[in-house]
């Protein structure tokens, strides 16, 4: 033993190792000191939680360095709030949640955002190291659920890992294709020395051969799990690996759009990730003129109204298009797994990820240039080599033309008078004239959303948020949540189907508790839409599709927000209720607009399955 006048030390010896290394037993340190100090050094502003003792000492150390802790009422609100603060501040998002269903009840957000590739940090408890295995409170084996999951996921052991793993796992979730990363802390790994080494010590004198052996034994492994807790590390960022388009094919890429004469783009999600600005690629995108078809997060990037954006018409495009750039878009159900393709186009994909690059091109399409890089550096250096070809002003006009009949049309089918309720197109009208233009929407539902798709504009780079491929229902809640946070200033809306809207109704009370004012769309019309109208007409009944008018606004009062019911007897005062709420939002309360709708053959033929 070894003592100065500021701590004691224990020594232990490794003997595979043949050194000797110390634990300071006198600090009232702890690891979630450790797991704070490497999420502030990362940026980290937020960490989403639903409380358990076994993170407690994390959350409480991130609240004294000043990370905001943010409880919701549902651990999977918890990962998609920090999907969405992925998404929107280039940063990892991070959600610390407690052992056994803790973790359980992620597993569905955490898949989102694998799909979605957002970089995300999962960080969950776990039974102490000595007890994982025997039968300790909610001890499952954790990593084996999430390994599926997540590009690494790791186990810490000792204090002195804390520090290593987290930065190894915040450079792994950013690099190459971003998403999930998982990281448990065993209790004993985060609560200070005397309070572990209390649950470790027999109660009393050990007693015989084998009590002695298994004193000595817990006081080794204690020692072991302290030892090197406090030396000095570095805690800044690792580097992080984006792959990257070579010269050559850059260059091929220029000659083959140069002598297209009906180019078309196809952007996806991945536009959006670091290390581009939107900002950036909105403008590389207006210097190539090449129309566009915008899908998941890279909605609005173009703004509201450009010229460049095509939103109707999307499979006549692609049939007639002589060069199509597959900008971080996937050849999978959204295109009809590459059918819709032209096989005469010349066609070039972009992803970073090699899966999804090829996806389905042994089949149905195949790529005459496939680029495994970044979406948004690729795009800036086509448009630079590109500088000062003009495109036939013709093709992106006839485009254009065609969105306007059809939106035409689709604003006649708003006029429509539904059986009972109000019509949800124009309902979606209404909204979307009356949104303000720093708005952020976020989608959560099946038919009612699958129709704001199609009306609502976003009205900028970063201000569309849905759940992507997975296409997960109950994102709305926690979506919304990390998107106020980023961006406290925005009107963020949830576009909620009745039905997912019964997922994160409760996340009103975490809207009211953190002081994050949103409004809620709902477009209620009692019932399961999208799968009723296939099932229906396939297989003849509406078993489990029904739901009921329920009053959703009451809800949102009694979770201390503010709720309107709005039916077809209050279609003349519509406006103003809309702008009612966004007082009301504006001064601090989150509103839900129960909006009773009817039935449109609209979306008749849309994808349920």
């Amino acid at each position: 033993m070894l003592t100065n006048s500021k701590c004691q030390w224990e020594p232990i010896t490794n003997f595979h190792a043949l050194l000797v290394v110390f634990a300071e037993t006198k600090s009232s340190r702890h690891g979630g000191e450790s797991v704070a100090e490497v999420l502030r050094d990362h940026g980290i502003k937020f960490v989403f939680t639903l409380v358990g003792g076994h993170i407690s000492p994390i959350l409480v150390a991130c609240e004294k360095l000043g990370i905001r802790i943010v409880d919701t009422r549902h651990e999977a609100t918890a990962v998609f709030a920090a999907d969405a603060v992925a998404r929107l501040s280039g940063t990892v998002g991070v959600a610390a949640v407690t052992a056994g269903p803790g973790l359980t009840n992620t597993v569905t957000a955490v898949k989102n955002a694998q799909m979605a590739e957002s970089p995300l940090l999962l960080i969950g408890g776990a039974a102490a190291t000595l007890l994982q295995g025997r039968g300790a409170l909610q001890d499952i084996d954790q990593l084996s659920l999430f390994k599926p999951l997540c590009k690494f996921c790791a186990s810490v052991r000792s204090v002195r890992k804390i520090v290593p793993t987290l930065r190894k796992a915040l450079a792994i979730a950013q690099s190459g294709t971003p998403g999930p990363v998982f990281i448990e802390f065993p209790i004993d790994t985060l609560y200070p020395y005397h309070v572990v080494e209390k649950e470790f010590s027999p109660k009393g004198t050990p007693k015989g051969i084998m009590g002695k052996i298994t004193a000595w034994y817990l006081h080794n492994h204690l020692t072991n799990l302290f030892a090197g807790a406090w030396e000095v590390r570095d805690i800044s960022p690792l580097p992080v690996h984006v792959p990257q388009a070579t010269d050559q094919q850059v260059q091929r890429c220029v000659e083959l759009v140069s002598r297209a004469k009906k180019p078309l783009i196809l952007l996806g999600s991945q536009a959006t990730l670091p290390p581009t600005s939107a900002d950036d690629i909105r403008k590389a995108l207006e210097s190539l003129g090449i129309p566009c078809f915008l899908g998941g997060m890279s909605r609005g990037m173009l703004g509201k109204d450009s010229p460049l954006h095509i939103r109707q018409n999307r499979r006549d495009a692609l049939k007639e298009a002589d060069l199509l750039l597959l900008a971080g878009t996937v050849c999978d159900f959204r295109l009809s797994y590459g059918r819709v393709l032209n096989r005469r186009s010349k066609i070039i994909a972009v992803n970073r990820d090699k899966t999804q690059l090829l996806k389905n091109s042994d089949i149905f399409w195949k790529p005459t240039v496939a680029i495994q890089g970044d979406v948004g550096s690729f795009l800036l250096r086509l448009s630079k080599g590109l500088a000062g070809h003009k495109f036939p002003e013709d093709w992106p006009q006839n485009l254009k033309d065609g969105d306007r009949v059809k939106e035409k049309a689709n604003r006649a089918k708003a006029e429509e008078k539904t059986e009972r309720h109000l019509n949800p197109l124009k309902v979606l009208h209404h909204v979307d004239e009356l949104m303000s233009e720093d708005s952020i929407i976020v989608a959560d539902g099946g038919d009612f959303v699958g129709s704001a798709a199609y009306i609502l504009k976003p009205r900028g780079p970063l201000r569309w948020l849905d759940p992507g491929a997975f296409g997960t229902l109950g994102v709305g809640g926690g979506f919304a949540l990390g998107a106020k946070l980023c961006r406290p200033d925005s009107e963020v809306w949830i576009v909620y189907g009745d039905g997912s809207l019964g997922y994160t109704v409760a996340e009103f009370d975490t809207f009211t508790r953190h002081k994050t004012p949103v409004i809620a769309l709902v477009g209620n019309d009692a019932c399961w839409s999208q799968i009723s109208r296939e099932q229906v007409p396939l297989l003849g009944s509406n078993v489990a599709c029904d739901l009921a008018f329920t009053d959703y606004h009451i809800v949102a009062d009694g979770y201390g927000g503010k709720g309107h019911l709005i039916g077809r007897e209050d279609e003349s005062q519509f406006e103003e209720i809309v702008k009612q709420a966004q007082r009301e939002c504006r001064e601090g309360k989150a509103v839900l607009l129960n909006v009773l709708i009817g039935k449109t053959n609209f979306r008749d033929g849309s994808i349920s399955v």
